[in-house]
């Protein structure tokens, strides 16, 4: 960043400005191509170029159309998802990631990265839940500013989104979402604000869906009112891809930049229509100069116009170490009641695993944050490279996808604005033949798990469900994976179940039955490695859940209360009670609770006291890791009223820290309390189920 503070930088962009044509303004303020704008040629005022996305830099594309170039030299590091990175809990590994994300970037030549994606997950449904951080505010913005601070280290600007409440994907062009302002600023804003306010994101981006009657790219009350006048955001305000929808409301919001995904850009509602209203005098010119001037400050924050930027790099070994940290601390250890886990490598001469997820890549898939992976280790790749040659590992598929025929030379995103911008999916019946396929396909895996002693079944979602412009319409396992998982437990009880997704699904039918039970992600390159490592004892998992997972989506609270896919308008009936915060409020029991998330050791909290001192709070609490294996811990901090009345939730979480103890070891933990008051009680625990009322130190100054 510029050794200069914001005022001069802005003097200096505003001469620059000053210099500038109407078409040369114009050119800037909207998409000249798919991810660029305009240059400035003969002012030496390059493009600003952008691309997505959240799990590593996209592929090339057509500057017109969405053909990719088809080079080879667009592959990239394929970074977990920013669920998987939430359940880490680690705040290191957010700036890790956010560091991988920016120096690939920047090796790309990009100036923005479309990404973190902070929307907060309202419902378990919505489709696009694997690209957020959590349920939780807080969770969410610990996370988000590190990796933040971590890409725009490499003179990459990070474009924090979707600016606002943008929770789901049916009608996402034009649900209106109904939602009280006390909800909006506790629940759904804070991860935005501390993103511009502690992280200092240089650009965000606007949602498609409407708030209060006005669509989020143009909204006088969001861009206008909180963000630029009770934030003082002075960064670059960009549109979704075809989320502007009008001239005058957009140019005279806070919006700098209008991105469609069409090819008409002199079409845009920023471009020659703004031009001809200009020149007949019905919108000033000043208010262009004024987003010509937050573009030119931020392409002077990233080294664009004085040749002393960063050129970052890509596909390094130091990257695919990272995404492999990553994804070790994601994985979730939800069940493991006979300690059946870790298997032993050496013990184990043969192994049946069963699934389709163990076999299937996922990285070019998902909508915009699809990846072109430089490679990716599959769980049935990452299990073979483990054992070697001396485990027979045997696989079969035990279920399969839907069959489509798909059109490879047409791109989703070409026709992404038609039909409300997305839909929630139908409940398909699969016909005769592929039912009996699948039958098949079931009788195979259950006869071969009666011969084997250890069986291993890896199912779940994939970018079928968790996807851009798609929600689900329940939480049950696709592809009659239930039956099958059934069927598995019956033959053989010890069958480990893991599963993959971005979203929680229903697990009633045979969870009672499962002794081991491991949550994955969308873990990146290296996911199948660590899921293996995990599997095997090689890593102990220090995963914690970063949302609640329901029974079924009816113990939601968008689903209970409110209402969710509605093609007009989306009722945040629910308030502040998200989550966790209905669930404890209204006696509603998860399948597995907030934080929750096992080890193959055992730690004690052997003290838990709360110290005020200099105007703060903080928790200190003594750590002991009891067990025979090295691991990680999380502790959580929750704070709840002393007295209580019905608008407000039990508790919320308001610190955490991530430690490591080597077996037999002891720490000391000093952790900080956001919003602490006297009227508050403090607990301290592993997740919401395993909390305990932390004990006031007397005698503190």
């Amino acid at each position: 960043m510029l050794n200069k503070n914001n005022f001069e930088l802005r003097k200096e962009a505003k001469e620059l400005m000053h210099r500038m044509t109407l078409d040369e303004k114009i050119g800037m303020i909207h998409g000249a191509e798919l991810f660029r704008t305009a240059p400035v040629e003969r002012l030496g005022i390059p493009a600003l170029t952008m691309s997505d996305g959240p799990m590593g830099v996209r592929q090339e594309f057509e500057p017109a159309n969405w053909k990719s170039v088809g080079n080879h030299d667009d592959y990239v590091t394929y970074l977990p998802c920013n669920s998987a990175l939430a359940a880490t809990w680690n705040r290191k590994l957010a700036r890790l990631t956010g560091e991988v994300l920016g120096a690939e970037a920047r090796g790309r030549g990009k100036d923005v990265i479309l990404g973190p994606g902070v929307n907060i997950k309202r419902s378990p449904l919505c489709g696009r839940n694997f690209e957020y951080f959590s349920e939780d505010p807080f969770l969410t913005k610990e996370m988000a500013v590190p990796y933040i601070i971590g890409v725009q280290n490499w003179d990459v600007a990070a474009c924090v989104k979707h600016f606002a409440a943008n929770n789901q994907e049916t009608q996402r062009l034009w649900v209106d979402v109904k939602i009280d302002e006390k909800a909006l600023r506790e629940i759904y804003l804070p991860a935005f604000y501390d993103a511009v306010q502690k992280g200092n994101a240089y650009t965000v981006m606007g949602a498609y869906n409407k708030i209060y009657g006005e669509h989020c790219c143009q909204s006088e009350f969001l861009l206008n009112q909180i963000l630029r006048k009770e934030w003082g955001y002075e960064g670059v305000v960009i549109s979704d891809w075809g989320g502007v929808h009008d001239t005058e409301a957009a140019v005279n919001s806070g919006l700098d930049i209008e991105m469609s995904v069409t090819d008409n850009f002199d079409e845009y509602y920023m471009a020659e229509p703004l031009k001809k209203r200009i020149e007949k005098g019905e919108i000033s010119e000043k208010v262009i100069d004024e987003k010509v001037i937050d573009i030119l400050v931020l392409m002077k924050r990233l080294h664009m116009l004085d040749g002393e930027r960063k050129s970052g790099t890509y596909n390094t070994p130091e990257h695919r170490q990272a995404a492999l940290d990553v994804a070790r601390e994601s994985v979730v250890l939800l069940k493991n009641s006979k300690e059946k886990l870790p298997l032993s490598p050496e013990k184990t001469k043969e192994l049946l695993v069963i699934g389709e997820n163990a076999d299937l890549m996922h990285a070019l898939g998902g909508g915009s944050a699809e990846i072109k992976a430089l490679y990716e280790i599959t769980p049935l790749m990452g299990i073979k490279m483990l054992l070697g040659g001396n485990t027979k590992v045997t696989y079969v598929k035990g279920y399969c996808q839907d069959l489509k025929e798909e059109n490879k030379d047409k791109n989703w995103q070409a026709d992404s604005l038609e039909n409300g911008g997305g839909e929630m999916e139908s409940v398909n019946r699969a016909d005769e033949a592929l039912t009996r396929y699948r039958r098949l396909l079931r009788e195979e895996a259950v006869m071969k798990a009666r011969e084997f002693d250890q069986v291993i079944f890896i199912g779940g979602l994939n970018h079928e469900q968790d996807c851009e412009g798609n929600d689900r319409a329940d939480m049950k396992l696709p592809y009659e994976q239930d039956l099958l998982i059934e069927e598995l437990l019956e033959a053989n009880p010890d069958t480990v179940i893991v599963m993959v997704g971005g979203s929680p699904v229903e697990m009633g039918r045979w969870i009672d039955r499962a002794n081991s039970v491991i949550w994955s992600w969308y873990a990146g390159m290296e996911g199948g490695r660590a899921l293996a490592e995990v599997l095997f004892g090689r890593t102990n998992p220090s995963g914690k859940l970063p949302e609640s997972f329901y029974k079924t989506h009816m113990d939601c609270s968008a689903h209970a209360w409110g209402n969710f896919g509605e093609k007009e308008t989306a009722d945040y009936a629910e308030g502040v009670f998200v989550g966790y915060r209905y669930l404890e409020a209204y006696h509603v029991e998860p399948e597995f609770c907030f934080g929750h998330g096992l080890s193959y050791t055992s730690f004690v909290y052997e003290s838990a006291e709360l110290i005020k001192e200099n105007g703060k709070a903080y928790v200190e609490c003594q750590i002991a890791n009891t067990g025979k294996m090295d691991g990680k811990e999380t502790i959580q901090i929750y704070l709840g009223p002393k007295e209580r009345t019905v608008d407000l939730p039990v508790r919320q979480l308001k610190g955490f820290e991530k430690v490591f103890l080597k077996s037999g070891e002891k720490k000391k933990l000093r952790i900080e309390i956001e919003g602490y008051s006297e009227n508050m009680d403090v607990w301290a625990g592993s997740s919401l189920n395993e909390l305990k009322m932390c004990a006031e130190k007397k005698g503190e100054p």
